[in-house]
């Protein structure tokens, strides 16, 4: 789950990390009069969607206005937001549709002395979160990675421990940070670390992290998302959902316990598992097809469940044809193929429908499709049902 800017900020400001003041918006009136409450002579007026690279994102329809801009007085402020409320803001995260600015967050100027950068991943192979700085903030992190890995500098920290002083010195003589700022620095990396773990993030970044000119480190940006699977422990976060920001596809199928991404090919795939989901992507791009999607029902879906991925997976008006592919481990065939036939009464089957089944009573799942006299193409394997759906699909 991702959450806005502003509500990272949130979350920063009670664990204690120094941010700036400032005050969302959903009106143009209201941000000129949050540009009025701030009090100071400059404001920063920052679209709030889910995706990174506003500051160099551009509203369509007016590619001259940013997605993020300083502005010197509330007109200015009110005129900004005006230029961005209701209207798609297209990001190198967004895609050329872009994304719908439904609200602003208007924030205090600062004096910028140096521009850093700040993420934490969980690095599976060590098993542990890794925090990486780099001198190159305020671009995009990708751009230094590629061309200039030497200046970004990693830290490996345990999470019981959380990180430790030397290892901020460490990272400070790295970047050249000392005095004041240094200080500043132990405290500021090491709640931002602690608060990694406690909320079970997936990724905090801060872009760019800033050192002020009193030698004080803030976080000028905040973006954090957080594993789904240990939300459970969390309720407070759950209130920080916003489901616009969301594929509303992706959002109906959490709610009936299916695990859908939506993807731009023409194939619809229903699977069970997520390996066998990833290895149906993958035969079907092998065979030159593209998946429209990765949609896994779980090992013991019940019909509902398969009924409401058909009405998701027809929904798309690209697919052109579906693959089922379901290994009865769990799961009978049997059932799987009552579900089928059920899906097929309720929602009826709208393009070419290819269905490999195999594992427990499988003979049994095959004759009941059979017998159908549902317009069904059966595969006898993995390979053939991803030529059939292709050559379905470009029929």
């Amino acid at each position: 789950m991702k959450i806005h800017e502003y509500q990272g900020k949130q979350l920063f400001r009670q664990a204690g990390v120094r941010v700036l003041d400032g005050h969302l918006a959903e009106t143009p009136a209201a941000a000129a009069e949050a540009y009025n409450k701030l009090g100071g002579k400059i404001a920063v007026v920052k679209s709030q969607i889910h995706a990174g690279g506003r500051g160099k994102g551009t509203i369509k329809n007016n590619p001259d206005q940013r997605g993020v801009q300083l502005v010197k007085s509330a007109e200015e402020a009110e005129q900004v937001a005006k230029n961005l409320l209701g209207n798609d803001l297209v990001t190198v995260q967004t895609g050329p549709v872009g994304k719908t600015v439904n609200k602003v967050y208007v924030e205090a100027g600062c004096d910028i002395a140096r521009e850093l950068y700040l993420g934490i991943v969980l690095d599976r192979e060590a098993k542990k979160p890794v925090l990486m700085m780099s001198s190159e903030g305020g671009v995009e992190i990708e751009e230094v990675a590629a061309h200039s890995p030497e200046k970004i500098f990693k830290e490996h920290y345990d999470p019981a421990v959380g990180l430790e002083s030397y290892q901020v010195r460490k990272l400070c003589k790295k970047l050249g940070i000392e005095g004041a700022a240094a200080r500043s620095a132990d405290k500021f990396l090491k709640t931002v670390c602690r608060q990694f773990v406690d909320y079970d993030c997936s990724m905090v970044e801060i872009n760019p992290l800033v050192l002020t000119g009193s030698e004080e480190m803030l976080a000028l940006d905040s973006k954090m998302s957080f594993d789904d699977n240990a939300l459970f422990r969390h309720k407070e976060l759950l209130e920080l959902r916003d489901l616009t920001e969301e594929d509303p596809d992706e959002v109906k199928a959490a709610e009936f316990g299916l695990s859908y991404v939506n993807l731009d090919g023409n194939i619809g795939c229903l699977v069970n598992g997520a390996g066998l989901a990833m290895s149906t992507m993958d035969i079907i791009k092998l065979h030159g097809g593209e998946p429209s999607n990765f949609l896994d029902v779980g090992g013991g879906a019940k019909t509902e469940q398969v009924i409401e991925a058909f009405r998701i997976l027809l929904g798309d008006a690209n697919v052109k044809a579906v693959l089922v592919n379901i290994f009865g481990g769990i799961m009978q065939c049997t059932t799987i193929a009552a579900a089928l036939l059920e899906a097929y009464k309720t929602v009826g089957f709208s393009v070419p429908l290819v269905v490999r089944l195999e594992g427990t009573e499988v003979e049994q799942g095959r004759k009941m499709l059979a017998d159908s006299g549902v317009d069904i193409i059966s595969a006898v394997d993995l390979t053939d049902a991803a030529k059939k759906v292709v050559a379905a699909a470009g029929a």
